[in-house]
Parts: C-alpha cells; sequence; structure tokens
C-alpha cells in the first residue's frame, strides 16, 4: 500500500506546529510562576503546605499542572491528527488549531484562577479531542478495510 499525502495536508502541519508555541506559552506561565513564588530548580512542585500558605506556590502548582496535562495529551492528539488528515485535511486541521487555542484557554485560566478557570478550555478541547479521535478511527479503519 502507498499513501499520497492530500494536497491540503500542509493545513495538518500548520496545525501541529501551532504545539509549539502552546508549549511556549505553558513554559512562560510556568517560568513566571516559579519565579514568583521562589521555587528552585529541580523542584517540581511547592509543598501542599507552601501551596497552603503562599498564593503565588499554589499559581505555581497550577500552572505546572496545566503544562503536565498538555504533555500527556499532546501525543495521542498529534496521533489522530495526522491520521485524520490523510482523509480530512482541512477538516483536522481545523480541529486542531482550535484544539490548541483551547489549550491555551485552559492554560491561561488553571494558571490564572485554579482548577475552577481550566474547565472551558478543558471542555472545548475534549470536545474537540473526541471528534477528531473520532475522525482518526474512522480514517484508519477505511484505510486498513479499502474503503
Amino acid at each position: 500500500m502507498s499513501i499520497t499525502l492530500p494536497s491540503d495536508y500542509g493545513y495538518v502541519l500548520l496545525a501541529t506546529t501551532s504545539t509549539f508555541f502552546v508549549n511556549i506559552v505553558h513554559g512562560f506561565l510556568t517560568s513566571r510562576t516559579r519565579k514568583a513564588a521562589g521555587i528552585k530548580y529541580p523542584t517540581s512542585y511547592a509543598s501542599s503546605e507552601l501551596a497552603e500558605k503562599d498564593p503565588r506556590a499554589y499559581a505555581f502548582n497550577c500552572a505546572q499542572r496545566a503544562h503536565n496535562n498538555f504533555t500527556e495529551n499532546l501525543t495521542p492528539f498529534l496521533g489522530a491528527l495526522l491520521v485524520a488528515g490523510l482523509k480530512y485535511p482541512v477538516f483536522a486541521a481545523s480541529l486542531g488549531g482550535a484544539w490548541s487555542f483551547a489549550r491555551v484557554l485552559f492554560a491561561i485560566g488553571y494558571t490564572s484562577n485554579g482548577p475552577q478557570g481550566r474547565i472551558v478550555g478543558s471542555a472545548l478541547g475534549s470536545l474537540i479531542n473526541v471528534t477528531l479521535i473520532g475522525t482518526s478511527v474512522y480514517t484508519a479503519l477505511g484505510f486498513a478495510l479499502n474503503w
């Protein structure tokens, strides 16, 4: 079997590269809150005791958790995006760009307002991700079953 990439697959690659910038946003938020809280490297999180007393340490923990959540979700998202884009490149790329936007909302919301602040970005990102996964499964089945 050979796969010829659709002519619009470049949009999928652009959506893929948008995640690099989402990671930069996370790095900025985490670095800024780390510095404000005075948390030294290599400490990954402020202790629970410190975070309960110091809102800056709590904000750092939220920024760090948001970044970890992004990296936990990035690999499956990229896989779904690249597979779905083989059959539906513009649709997949649109979902990919929207997911990156939702992840920025998630990061900013979580960092500035704690766990409650992540809800809009989380809900939007989850809906987009489920749609993208379904599209990738349909695409993979089409290739496997030659439809």
